[in-house]
């Protein structure tokens, strides 16, 4: 029989829509058979800063005993899902610093031939979402990682509409995530581990 798929779910969240994603995708997986982490990367803006917001300040304490992710849990894992808030089309500092720190796994090859996926948050529609995931997704080519994108693979995928992968609209907090956000993110996550599971029983 083969081996659980190894998956890690990688995420930075301030206010807690991506949170909220990334324990979907984490549920999904643990459901799915897979062997889940869910990780957070760490912060980089000043405790000053976090608490000038009340939901930011509100998502950093109730999320103070998630890990923090490591190089050695991408070494781990067969499959990565990274989330991150959208920030001017692109992904957010502090995820983008983790991805930065993965130079020395990436020298030895170690991230080559991993699935890799990503979800993603904005405060408005049409502002930068696609484009985030497609920004995430460049640096998963250096990798030489194998892209896995839920797609229009199923029917659902034509209400929330985004390809890339999972997004959501949180309208600064005024939309908490939906129904229509965690059903993408159970495709996502089921597709995910599909796919690496199948590269599993082939090698």
């Amino acid at each position: 029989m083969t081996t659980p798929v190894k998956l890690a779910v990688v995420y930075y969240s301030s206010t807690g829509t991506i949170t909220e994603i990334a324990k979907e995708l984490h549920d999904t997986g643990v459901k799915a058979g897979a062997d889940v982490r869910l990780l957070k990367v760490a912060e980089l803006a000043p405790q000053a800063a976090i608490d000038s917001n009340a939901a930011w300040a509100a998502n950093h304490a109730a999320t103070a005993g998630i890990p923090e992710a490591t190089a050695a849990d991408i070494e781990w894992a067969d499959a990565v899902i990274f989330g991150t808030p959208t920030r001017f089309g692109n992904v957010s500092s502090q995820l983008k610093q983790f991805i930065d720190t993965l130079g020395g796994l990436w020298a030895e090859g170690k991230l080559a031939d991993k699935i890799y996926s990503g979800f993603v948050s904005s405060a408005a529609a049409h502002a930068g979402q696609e484009s985030t995931l497609l920004a995430l997704y460049n640096s998963i080519h250096h990798f030489g990682g194998l892209t896995v994108t839920p797609g229009f693979t199923d029917p659902n995928k034509f209400t929330d509409g985004n390809p890339y992968g999972t997004s959501h609209v949180d309208a600064q907090g005024a939309n908490p995530v939906d129904d229509v956000t965690r059903t993408a993110a159970r495709i996502q996550a089921e597709r995910v581990i599909k796919i690496a599971s199948a590269i599993k029983e082939a090698a």
